[in-house]
């Protein structure tokens, strides 16, 4: 049976020497191989053909078939890896937490056990009629969070 440490092992030298790094790996039944790579640059169609020539190359179809998808993640998948949040810092994000309701914001800051985004807000300032901008900075850590997606606006 073909186990995601034996992809991860045949990929993980090629992706650290070229600066990517693994977002997920799945192996369903039926022996479906799922591949997700990124980079802080991107990843190029040639470079996930490569990655996809390294794991055929490396197990035998005669021993046990499979299928194998290697790719990037797509624009409305949710964060997974630590390197994706950092790559993202300065862009908008939804978080969804798992005990309260989603925030919207810049993503300004990565740390080792979470993040921080900043929220503009319209509140209402005492003494004045109309309401005013004002900045929230929010820090989570990654166990408290069910998801953060990148907003893509256009």
């Amino acid at each position: 049976m073909i186990t995601k440490e034996q992809i991860s092992t045949l990929i993980q030298e090629k992706l650290e020497a070229d600066d990517c790094f693994l977002v997920d790996l799945k192996i369903s039944t039926g022996n479906k191989i799922t591949v997700l790579i990124d980079s802080m640059s991107g990843i190029s169609i040639d470079y996930c053909i490569q990655i996809s020539r390294l794991i055929e190359g490396s197990l035998d179809r005669e021993v046990e078939d499979f299928e194998l998808e290697v790719s990037t993640p797509g624009l409305g998948q949710a964060l997974k890896v630590k390197q994706q949040y950092v790559k993202n810092i300065g862009r908008e994000v939804e978080v969804t937490l798992l005990n309260a309701a989603p925030h919207k914001g810049i993503l300004t800051e990565v740390t080792e056990n979470g993040f921080t985004i900043e929220e503009e807000k319209k509140v209402k300032i005492e003494g004045k009629k109309k309401k005013e901008l004002k900045i929230f900075s929010h820090n989570y850590t990654f166990d408290e969070i069910k998801s953060v997606k990148v907003v893509i606006s256009f």
